[in-house]
């Protein structure tokens, strides 16, 4: 690995944490549902959009997919989350892992469906 993919999975890293971190501030619980839903759908459209189509350097898809929303997203922070709903409300805690596992998958596939369609729009212009 060269030292531009390190440096930049490190910004990368750093930047998504602080992002995650801000926007746990801001929304409390729903923060970290938000950081993980919005980062399924990103790194599901990154992966199938720009890395399929490599119009980035491959350090740069590193530091955005690896780095950020590896970051930015994170099962340790859903799982503490889940836990600590469950010891206030379980049916709270219950809906919440479903929108995160199901909403996850869904915003993953439509990230998806969506560079798949926008990646053959642009090859056929």
């Amino acid at each position: 690995m060269d030292s531009r993919t390190i440096i930049s999975v490190a910004v990368g890293g750093f930047l998504g944490g602080i992002t995650r971190y801000e926007l746990g501030f801001l929304l409390g619980n729903n923060g970290v549902l938000c950081a993980n839903l919005i980062g399924s759908f990103l790194l599901s459209f990154i992966t199938y959009y720009f890395i399929d189509r490599k119009p980035l350097a491959t350090w740069l898809n590193a530091g955005i997919g690896t780095g950020f929303i590896g970051a930015f997203t994170t099962f340790s922070s859903l799982i503490t989350t889940i836990i600590k709903l469950e010891s206030q409300d379980l049916i709270a805690s219950i809906a919440y892992f479903l929108v995160s596992s199901l909403g996850g998958l869904t915003l993953a596939l439509l990230g998806f469906v969506l560079a798949r369609k926008y990646g053959r729009h642009q090859q056929n212009d």
